[in-house]
C-alpha cells in the first residue's frame, strides 16, 4: 500500500472530520500525534487500539484497521510493511502495516488544536497588563533619553510592550465574548450562572477600577513619546536589529518591512488607549462595555428569579401562544387569534388638503358612517406610489446657522476657559488636608466630585492610600486617610460637603507629568475608611 501526498490544494486530509465515522478517526490521529510527543515515529494497529479511551473504544481492533486505511487514503497516515514479525515465507503473503503521521496529516491536526483552542477561549481581563504596559512605556522613554540609545533594550521593551498589548486585546475581546454569550443565557447552567455572577461582577468592577487608574496615565506616557517625535528613531532601532541578520542584498528592503510593522503595531497601541477626533479609543468602548454588562447581568438574574418564582415572561407567552395556533381548528380560527393576539389590521394613511377640509366642511360626514358606505377620499397617484407628497413652489430657504454656530464656539470656549480655571483652583502643588482646600465655585467643585468618584472606585476595605487618574487623563488624585477623626468641611455656594477629613494630593496632569509611586492600593491595619461626604444643603 502506498500513501497518497496532498498536493498544495488538496484538503483531503481534513475529510475525516465530515464522514459518519468521525469520533474514532479523531482519536487514531491523537493517538499518533501523543506518540509523537513521546518519540515514537511507528504504530502498529495493535498499539493504536490499545492508546483508544476505553470509554468508547471498539470491541475488537478490526474497526481500527479501517479506520488507519482510510486515513492513509485520505493522506492523514503513511502505512509501510511491517517486517519485523515476519517469521516465515507464509507471513509475507499476510497484509501486515506499521503506519507513522505523514506532515500533511501532522498540519491538519495543528489546525484543528488551534481551531479547538481559539474556539474554548473565555479570554480574561488582564489588568497586570496594564501595569505591565505603563512600565514599559516609562522604560522607552528612559531609553530614549540616552545620547546614543541601545538597539537591543529598545527592542526587548518595544516587544515586551507589544506582546504584552497583544495579549490585553486578545483575552479582552474573548472575555467580552463570552460575557455575552453568558449574559444570553447561552452555554450555561442556570444554577452555574447564579452562583458565578457575583465573582463576576466583583471581577469586572475591578477591571474598571484599574482601566480607570492606569487608562489615562497610559496615554499620557504615549502622548509624551509621541508630541517629542521620540517614537520614530525607537522603531527604526528595533526594525535595524531585526534585520541584522538579513542577507546583504535583502538588507534594506527587510529593515523597511520590519519598520512597517513596528509603525503598524505602535499605531495600533496608541489607537486603543487614545481618543482621536471623531473617534473613541478601544479602552474606553471596553470601559463602556464593561459598566454596561453589570446592568444586564443584574437584568439576567432578575428575569432568572421571575421564571423560578413562576411569574410568566414573553418567551413563556409566545409557546402558550404557539400551543393555542396548533390546537386551532381551522385557518378562520387562526386568523382570529392572529388578530386578537397582535393586532395587525390593514392601515390606510391619506393625505387631507385644503380642498378637502372645505368639501368636507361644506357636507360633513357623520362619524357614525360606515367606512363602506362614506364618500370615497382621492389619492394622488404620487402618494400611493411613493408614500409622500410634496407641494410644488418655490423651495425652502437654506437658514443661516452662522450666528448660533458662533454663539456655540464661544460657550464651548468659555466652558473650556472655567475647566481650566477649575484644574488651576485644584491643583495643591503638595499633600494637604481635605479641610484646609477652602471654599470652591461649582464648576471646581463639580470638577472635584469627579476626581474623588474616581478615588473612591479603587477603595478597598483596608485601603490608606489610593491614587487615581481623571478620564480624560488630565488631573490625578492622591487620597490618604487619617486615624485622628478630624472632620473636613469644603463650602460651595450651594451648600457644604462635610465627612472625615484626608490627606489629599491633586496634580494637573497638563502641566507636568509625575512619576509618583506605584499605582494601587497599600494595605494596612488602618480602620479610617473613605470619605462618606455628606451634602446639607446641596
Amino acid at each position: 500500500m502506498t500513501s497518497q501526498i496532498p498536493g498544495p490544494a488538496d484538503y483531503t486530509p481534513f475529510a475525516h472530520l465530515t464522514v459518519p465515522n468521525a469520533p474514532l478517526y479523531r482519536q487514531v490521529m491523537r493517538a499518533f500525534l501523543v506518540a509523537k510527543e513521546r518519540f515514537a515515529v511507528h504504530l502498529r494497529p495493535e498499539d493504536v487500539y490499545a492508546a483508544l479511551d476505553a470509554g468508547s473504544r471498539p470491541a475488537d481492533v478490526e474497526p481500527v484497521v479501517k479506520a488507519l486505511d482510510s486515513l492513509v487514503t485520505w493522506g492523514n497516515l503513511r502505512a509501510d510493511p511491517d517486517h519485523a514479525r515476519v517469521t516465515a515465507v507464509e507471513d509475507f503473503y499476510r497484509r501486515r502495516f506499521i503506519y507513522q503521521l505523514t506532515r500533511a496529516g501532522e498540519a491538519a491536526e495543528a489546525a484543528l488544536g488551534t481551531y479547538d483552542e481559539v474556539l474554548g477561549r473565555r479570554g480574561e481581563l488582564q489588568a497586570v497588563a496594564l501595569h505591565d504596559i505603563v512600565t514599559q512605556l516609562r522604560a522607552l522613554l528612559v531609553i530614549v533619553a540616552e545620547d546614543e540609545p541601545d538597539p537591543a533594550k529598545a527592542h526587548v521593551a518595544l516587544s515586551v510592550l507589544t506582546a504584552r498589548f497583544a495579549d490585553l486585546a486578545d483575552n479582552a475581546r474573548a472575555f467580552m465574548g463570552s460575557l455575552q454569550r453568558t449574559i444570553d443565557l447561552h452555554d450555561i447552567e442556570v444554577e452555574a450562572f447564579l452562583a458565578y455572577k457575583d465573582r463576576l461582577i466583583q471581577y469586572l468592577e475591578r477591571f474598571i477600577q484599574d482601566l480607570i487608574t492606569l487608562g489615562g496615565r497610559i496615554a499620557l506616557l504615549i502622548g509624551e513619546l509621541e508630541d517629542q517625535g521620540r517614537v520614530g528613531p525607537l522603531l527604526r532601532l528595533a526594525a535595524a536589529r531585526e534585520a541584522a541578520d538579513a542577507s546583504p542584498e535583502d538588507a534594506e528592503h527587510a529593515e523597511a518591512v520590519a519598520y512597517e510593522r513596528w509603525a503598524g503595531r505602535w499605531s495600533g497601541l496608541a489607537q486603543w488607549f487614545v481618543s482621536g477626533e471623531g473617534r473613541e479609543s478601544q479602552a474606553r468602548l471596553l470601559r463602556g462595555r464593561a459598566l454596561g454588562s453589570i446592568p444586564q447581568l443584574l437584568a439576567v438574574v432578575r428575569q432568572l428569579n421571575e421564571r423560578r418564582a413562576g411569574r410568566s415572561d414573553r418567551s413563556a407567552d409566545f409557546r402558550t401562544l404557539a400551543r393555542w395556533f396548533a390546537q386551532a381548528p381551522d385557518d378562520e380560527a387562526r386568523h382570529r387569534l392572529w388578530r386578537v393576539a397582535f393586532g395587525l389590521y390593514p392601515s390606510r394613511h391619506l393625505t387631507v388638503d385644503g380642498d378637502t377640509l372645505a368639501e368636507r366642511t361644506a357636507a360633513p360626514e357623520p362619524a357614525s358612517t360606515p367606512w363602506a358606505e362614506s364618500r370615497p377620499l382621492r389619492i394622488s397617484p404620487q402618494l400611493r406610489r411613493t408614500g409622500s407628497y410634496e407641494r410644488r413652489g418655490k423651495p425652502r430657504r437654506v437658514a443661516d446657522r452662522g450666528e448660533a454656530k458662533r454663539r456655540l464656539a464661544e460657550i464651548a470656549a468659555r466652558q473650556a476657559g472655567e475647566i481650566k480655571e477649575a484644574r488651576e483652583r485644584l491643583a495643591t502643588g503638595g499633600p494637604v488636608r481635605l479641610s484646609r482646600l477652602g471654599e470652591l465655585d461649582p464648576v471646581a467643585f463639580r470638577l472635584f466630585l469627579r476626581l474623588l468618584g474616581d478615588a473612591l472606585a479603587t477603595w478597598r476595605p483596608e485601603t490608606t492610600t489610593t491614587v487615581a487618574t481623571s478620564g480624560d487623563g488630565s488631573m490625578e488624585i492622591r487620597l490618604t486617610a487619617l486615624d485622628d477623626g478630624s472632620t473636613a468641611e469644603v463650602r460651595t455656594p450651594d451648600g457644604v460637603f462635610s465627612g472625615p477629613d484626608h490627606l489629599i494630593d491633586i496634580i494637573d496632569l497638563t502641566e507636568e507629568v509625575w512619576f509618583g509611586p506605584p499605582v494601587g492600593a497599600v494595605p494596612a491595619p488602618v480602620g479610617a475608611g473613605p470619605v462618606a461626604g455628606s451634602e446639607e444643603g446641596l
